[in-house]
């Protein structure tokens, strides 16, 4: 819990549904998207087991410093609390951009929109993974690139993290598939309608 926290997704989801709630799924503070609540113990249980036995897909939007040549496969252990944690993400490259703005030696600044999915589920691996192969989320703080950060809090007033929670799917025992979606942030279009106009 954050300590100048003033809205809580807990509090907000229980008015909205006048019961108890059980967070079964967790995002940073600066990450937008799917959040997963459940009405019950049994049922919270339930998923956090599907969790476990990576029986729950996930996928990310990011918006990364420069130009990711493809798609790929980051496998890079994750130290948290001392204790290193295999972790692995896949990234597939959705698209390129360039701004016409000068960024240290280069006359111009790149970026690429990824979609991220982590095959674990470790302490800020996305962020970590994203910095580990130089193309750190635009707006990550410590993981990410100060300078980036500074050039897009400067010019375009934004301080937010452009990591986003596209969706969740997974299968319910004798149910059908589940796949929940969650559109972007304001301030994420903000963005990519800025990186579109751009050409």
């Amino acid at each position: 819990m954050a300590a100048d926290a003033t809205e809580f997704a807990l509090q907000m989801v229980r008015n909205h549904v006048g019961k108890r709630v059980y967070p079964a799924h967790r995002l940073d503070r600066k990450t937008s998207g799917v959040l997963l609540f459940t009405k019950s113990k049994d049922c919270n249980s339930e998923v956090q087991q599907m969790f476990m036995n990576r029986e729950i897909a996930k996928s990310y939007l990011a918006i990364v410093r420069g130009y990711v040549k493809g798609d790929g496969v980051v496998d890079y252990a994750i130290t948290h609390n001392e204790k290193e944690q295999n972790a692995i993400t896949a990234f597939k490259l959705l698209e390129h951009f360039e701004l016409n703005l000068p960024f240290n030696n280069f006359p111009t600044s790149r970026y690429s929109l990824l979609k991220l999915v982590p095959e674990t589920g470790r302490f800020h691996q996305l962020r970590k993974h994203m910095a580990h192969i130089f193309h750190p989320i635009i707006g990550d703080r410590p993981h990410g690139c100060n300078k980036q950060n500074r050039l897009w809090k400067e010019n375009f007033n934004m301080n937010t993290m452009l990591l986003h929670a596209r969706n969740l799917t997974f299968t319910r025992k004798n149910q059908k598939e589940i796949i929940i979606e969650a559109p972007y942030s304001t301030e994420f279009l903000r963005v990519l309608d800025l990186l579109n106009n751009s050409h």
